[in-house]
């Protein structure tokens, strides 16, 4: 696979150093960018499922904590984000024609991992929506020996009176020409430049929001807003269908901030609990971001997912690691 060189913004990503970026395209021409973070001796990789609006470089510091404890990290901007092809006529928005989509790039990513010279064990950890994409790719048999989630995308968190309303009118937005319309009560604005810190969602620690919004107010053209009514639609079908499903047989580790409001805890619960030797880490004190909280509970969360990862290795019970 022919790999193009691709921007990397490090001054702002605070990783490890070593780190490039190329360009890649999904089956259907999509443009995605890929960022590896390679490490000399690894004990594995880490492809990190970036959640929706996410980029690359907002996992500097992730990469910088794994590869602490001795592995390294690829991640991807996935379609409509980051630097990858815009797919909505309005660039600052979220959106997919079908959910399936995201399945593409992610196989592209597999066709380049040669290229991006990953070898060795591979180890999924996915975050919010990336954990609705991920689920969906261990089904599809994506070749990891251990998965971790951080407040996977299952479901939404919707007052149960909205939940009818939300289906209506997504389901409908396609008919009525609105399928690329903003979904209601979100912005065109990039979440962390118009909410203050007191009241985001995200985190409770002010120097990984900080982090955050210097990387968007360096670098506007990483950024997206909130998501089309198509998004909407194909993410609450594929969650659905994805909840009726079995958990497939890779050993799982799941983290949830007892302060949790944006994905659905129940969900969460529902699924870790048929999991067969899935674990559930319920993270006191932390919202949306586990891996974008304080030194603390990103030390505890990384400590565990190094150990879950590393069980698969030596054979032991992984799925005793304790944030």
């Amino acid at each position: 696979m022919d790999l193009q060189d691709a921007p990397l913004f490090e001054e702002h990503a605070d990783a490890p150093a070593g780190g490039f970026a190329r360009w890649v395209k999904a089956r259907d021409g999509v443009r995605l960018r890929l960022v590896h973070w390679p490490l000399q001796g690894s004990k594995g990789t880490v492809l990190l499922f970036p959640g929706r609006t996410e980029y690359a470089e907002k996992y500097g510091r992730a990469a910088t904590d794994f590869a602490a404890r001795g592995f390294a990290t690829l991640t991807v901007d996935w379609r409509g984000q980051g630097l990858a092809d815009r797919v909505a006529g309005d660039p600052a928005l979220g959106h997919v024609a079908r959910f399936s989509e995201y399945q593409m790039d992610v196989e592209a990513l597999l066709s380049a991992l040669p290229g991006m010279g990953v070898e060795g064990p591979l180890f999924l950890l996915a975050h919010s929506m990336g954990g609705c994409i991920g689920l969906r790719a261990l089904h599809e048999g994506l070749p990891v020996k251990a998965a971790a989630f951080t407040a996977p995308m299952w479901g939404i968190e919707l007052p149960a009176f909205l939940r009818p309303i939300a289906w209506m009118l997504s389901s409908t937005s396609h008919y009525l020409g609105m399928a690329e319309t903003l979904s209601p009560g979100t912005k065109s604005e990039t979440y962390v430049l118009f909410e203050p810190f007191e009241a985001n969602k995200l985190t409770t620690d002010r120097g990984m929001y900080d982090y955050m919004r210097r990387q968007a107010q360096a670098h506007p053209e990483l950024m997206i807003g909130g998501p089309t009514m198509k998004w909407l639609n194909e993410a609450l079908r594929e969650m659905l269908r994805l909840a009726r499903m079995p958990s497939p047989a890779v050993p799982c580790l799941t983290f949830l901030g007892s302060l949790e409001s944006i994905v659905s805890p129940q969900r969460i619960r529902d699924r870790m609990a048929a999991w067969p030797g899935g674990k559930l880490e319920l993270v006191e004190g932390a919202r949306h971001e586990v891996m974008m909280e304080g030194d603390e509970i990103r030390r505890r969360t990384f400590d565990a997912c190094a150990a879950h990862f590393e069980a698969q290795l030596t054979g032991t019970d992984g799925n005793r690691a304790s944030a």
